[in-house]
């Protein structure tokens, strides 16, 4: 019997910011199946392209952006996932800043935009199911590597880095444990300068040591920022 299978990929693209927290990249299918409906950017592999070239190609054609860093989350393959065929997806998922980016959709996407990750539209195919795997892999992983410090300024207080964890993970932390965990490690440098917010005293400003990081990385230490 002759193999039909197709082999797809798809993007999930988590964007942070202060004020609308945790979003996930959408564009608006043009064609069918599923026309008009919203769905993560993605589509089939080209015949001698890698997997990496085709997720960052649809990337580029229906959404207009380039990610710096993405990574495999999960394949999906049931037989039922795309009315047109047996497609396999491999599934991406990466963390950006979303005012870094000037969205603009092309070919096969209609429109594009980011969705609260608690506000999201239905969605077509299997990608409400991809997207929730993304979120408990950026869940867990946040605890033992540090992946959330690209997605604040360089310099930033510790409260800014507090109110991340916090959205990301979607609960309350213990703030006085949480900072005495991330300060042991020795990958923040604290710096000379403060920042005045709306209310309170000056807050000092902190920044990523990624040297220091990459250093510790290699000779093995565990970074368990669990809490």
């Amino acid at each position: 019997m002759k193999q039909e299978i197709k082999v797809s990929v798809d993007a999930v693209v988590f964007g942070y910011d202060q004020e609308s927290g945790v979003s996930v990249l959408l564009i608006k299918r043009r064609n069918e199946p599923f026309q008009k409906m919203w769905a993560l950017p993605g589509g089939l592999v080209l015949n001698g392209e890698s997997l990496d070239e085709a997720v960052n190609r649809e990337l580029r054609e229906e959404a207009g952006i380039d990610v710096n860093y993405l990574e495999q989350l999960y394949t999906f393959g049931s037989p039922e996932r795309d009315p047109r065929n047996h497609a396999i997806s491999i599934s991406y998922f990466g963390l950006v800043r979303p005012q870094d980016f000037q969205l603009a959709a092309h070919t096969d996407a209609e429109d594009v935009a980011w969705f609260n990750i608690k506000k999201l539209p239905k969605l077509a195919f299997d990608h409400k199911k991809i997207i929730d795997a993304a979120i408990k892999r950026l869940r867990g992983k946040i605890t033992y590597e540090p992946v959330g410090f690209e997605l604040l300024d360089k310099e930033f207080p510790f409260s800014d880095l507090e109110k991340l964890y916090q959205t990301l993970l979607d609960h309350e932390i213990d703030r006085r444990n949480f900072k005495k965990k991330i300060i042991g490690l020795g990958i923040l440098e604290e710096l000379d300068e403060t920042i005045q917010r709306k209310s309170g005293r000056p807050a000092r400003l902190f920044k990523f040591n990624k040297k220091k990081y990459f250093e510790l990385k290699e000779k093995g230490y565990n970074f368990d920022i669990f809490f």
